[in-house]
């Protein structure tokens, strides 16, 4: 995670708890428990926070962030296509949703979150499985906080 001139990584794990509750730990390279909560769409529950991190708008950000990437229903409104990508427009109240999946495999590619018409967060993925992604960039466009997530994968010999 890169926020503002700032560098933290770990290992990031998400368990889906429920069919609406995910509970999301984050740890340092060495196995420290950073962060700790539960969250669902309505919902969020921190049960730990390293004293460093405990700050409202860190805490903000990343149930806000963790929130909008583990949203699971998109009720299309509209849908569009380009030459390798279908696009699908779906809206929450103030949110508006555009969910890019890539024509050849079918797969989700890029999720561009917006809330008053302004884009907030830009979601990439890069997956090879329909229920899990190789990498996640996560940008916000308003704000200097980037991250990036790799999945762990153990190299053939």
């Amino acid at each position: 995670m890169d926020i503002y001139k700032n560098h933290v990584s770990g290992i990031l794990i998400i368990k889906k708890i429920n069919a609406a509750t995910h509970r999301v730990v984050l740890t340092s390279d060495f196995g420290n428990k950073l962060i700790d909560f539960e969250i669902s769409e309505q919902d969020f529950k921190l049960n730990y926070v390293l004293p460093d991190l405990d700050k409202k708008i860190v805490i903000n950000f990343l149930r806000n962030d963790f929130q909008e990437l583990l949203k699971q229903n998109f009720p299309v409104l509209e849908s569009f296509e380009n030459t390798s990508e279908y696009i699908y427009l779906s809206k929450s109240g103030r949110k508006a949703y555009y969910l890019f999946f890539n024509k050849e495999n079918k797969l989700l590619k890029q999720m561009v979150y917006t809330k008053n018409n302004n884009e907030k967060i830009d979601f990439t993925f890069d997956a090879k499985k329909p229920i899990f992604a190789d990498s996640l960039n996560l940008r916000h466009k308003d704000f200097r906080i980037n991250i990036k997530l790799f999945q762990i994968t153990e190299l053939n010999k």
